[in-house]
């Protein structure tokens, strides 16, 4: 494939770009060696993504009419800042790198929060991933060393129902 814009365009998400976008999130997975803690279904992200109750967003590379990268994001709110975009996962098939998908996507969910009047956007990334590192800093990203990322999955947060 060259390196022409012209052989992928980024879009909006649709529910029939799901099943894709869950072989994405299983590839990202096993990139970052947690596999097994996929748990989200086709059915799942189609429920939760599309309708008049959709808590995410999709963005999505094309290219041959196959899906080949994704920015799945949300609104979230900040106590100082107010509504911000939030970048759950961006990712591009490993065919398609280096061809400036992620830059493509990654831009267009911060030109939505901007346009939206959002004040910032959020991402992770993990500290040992250089290359996704040197991405964000190369777009001009602040990466900030003093917060730790806090979480309660599984056993812990069940151990808070309501008996």
């Amino acid at each position: 494939m060259e390196n022409d814009r012209e052989d992928w365009t980024v879009r909006s998400g649709v529910v029939a770009d799901v099943p894709a976008i869950h072989q994405l999130i299983v590839d990202l997975a096993i990139y970052e060696r947690a596999e097994l803690e996929v748990v989200v279904t086709v059915e799942t992200l189609i429920a939760d993504g599309f309708g008049p109750d959709a808590i995410y967003e999709l963005e999505v590379a094309e290219s041959g009419g196959r899906v080949v990268g994704m920015a799945l994001w949300y609104v979230k709110y900040s106590t100082w800042k107010g509504k911000c975009g939030y970048l759950e996962d961006l990712m591009v098939a490993e065919s398609h790198r280096g061809l400036g998908i992620g830059k493509a996507l990654f831009e267009e969910v911060a030109r939505t929060s901007a346009n939206r009047g959002y004040l910032r956007m959020e991402w992770q990334v993990l500290d040992w991933n250089e290359a996704a590192i040197g991405f964000y800093k190369r777009l001009g990203a602040e990466l900030d060393e003093e917060w730790f990322n806090g979480k309660l999955t599984g056993n812990a947060l069940s151990g808070y129902k309501e008996v």
